[in-house]
């Protein structure tokens, strides 16, 4: 899609949304 991912949303609410970080994402997927 070419469309870069700036925020993970990591609830259900507007406040959940944390700024998108590539690598401590990815570190905390693999752990």
């Amino acid at each position: 899609m070419g469309v870069p991912v700036k925020f993970v949303g990591v609830g259900e609410g507007m406040d959940d949304l944390m700024p998108f970080e590539p690598k401590s994402f990815s570190e905390a997927l693999l752990s």
